[in-house]
């Protein structure tokens, strides 16, 4: 029988403190995975990659990335919104903008309330059912147009199938692939016909192929919506006031008020689907958009000075 130590003392009381330690450490913090880290900015919930990018937040990208790809598919749902932010843009600048210079050209050029309200309106209908269908026909014609080209790779493919891959294996050479890489990558595509057709229209012709299902009418009737609800404002100074006794110098500073917080809101709100500041982004649209609109006053003020009498009965703001 072994003798027992002597002269060896055990801390029991340290011992038991470093256990109670370990013991208060939760299971679930100590074997925390990068998607529960990625739900604490949230409040539980899991970012998305666009939340996780503007956070500078690698591990919650790759957590957003990794649960997306095991509940459904790694293909990421972006917002129909910014889908349709060229049409909004687009139509909203020029509705806005349109508009105010028709009531800058007529303010400018010494024309009454009744004649402002009745360009204003009928212009801002007309253009915008211009611009509305103009952007619908002008899409159709380009997805037309890049169907009829993606046809003619695909029979290219079909008739002389090296001589697309080669083709491919040069462009991947220029962008800086070695050609055994760019071999092994573009004769993997080539086995999914498809795909490598949609690929042949991006690294050779740089046109992507739009959605069969999309309907570029939808984008049309955007563009018309855009266009009419933010040229209304330039207007509402006058038709919200008509019959009252506000000199044209006020409706005409109210209209110029209006009109460049909205072209500021429009730069906002472009600026919500780009990496641009939205407040860079709005005085940006707000300073080009007054400018245009100071332009149309002189010509409106030049025209009216020059060809009209200074003594005419029409009135205006000189």
């Amino acid at each position: 029988m072994a003798d027992p130590v002597v002269g060896v003392s055990v801390d029991t009381s340290s011992r038991n403190d470093v256990q109670m330690s370990m013991n208060s450490i939760p299971d679930n913090e100590s074997k925390e995975s990068p998607q529960e880290a990625a739900t604490k900015p949230t409040g539980g919930e899991l970012m998305t990659p666009k939340d996780a990018f503007a956070a500078g937040d690698s591990d919650a990208s790759r957590a957003a990335h990794e649960a997306r790809s095991l509940i459904t598919s790694n293909s990421e749902q972006h917002s129909t919104l910014s889908e349709k932010l060229k049409s909004i843009v687009y139509g909203g600048l020029d509705g806005i903008i349109t508009t105010f210079a028709v009531v800058s050209g007529a303010t400018g050029g010494g024309f009454g309330v009744e004649v402002i309200l009745v360009l204003g309106f009928s212009n801002m209908f007309a253009d915008g059912l211009s611009m509305g269908v103009g952007d619908a026909l002008s899409t159709k014609a380009e997805n037309a147009a890049i169907f009829k080209e993606r046809e003619r790779e695909k029979w290219e493919l079909e008739n002389f199938r090296e001589g697309e891959i080669m083709e491919m294996v040069q462009i991947y050479e220029e962008k800086g692939m070695s050609r055994q890489d760019a071999e092994v990558v573009v004769r993997t595509m080539a086995k999914y016909e498809e795909f490598f057709v949609d690929r042949m229209m991006v690294d050779e012709l740089e046109m992507m192929v739009p959605d069969p299902d999309d309907n570029p009418w939808i984008d049309g009737l955007v563009t018309f919506t855009s266009f009419v609800f933010f040229g209304l404002f330039p207007l509402l100074a006058y038709a919200c006031t008509v019959g009252s006794e506000l000199e044209e110098r006020v409706l005409f500073g109210i209209s110029c008020g209006l009109t460049l917080f909205m072209l500021f809101v429009l730069g906002a709100l472009k600026s919500l689907f780009t990496t641009q500041a939205w407040y860079y982004g709005g005085c940006e649209i707000m300073i080009f958009g007054g400018v245009t609109a100071f332009v149309s006053f002189l010509v409106g003020w030049f025209i009216e000075d020059i060809l009209i009498s200074s003594d005419s009965n029409l009135g205006g703001l000189h």
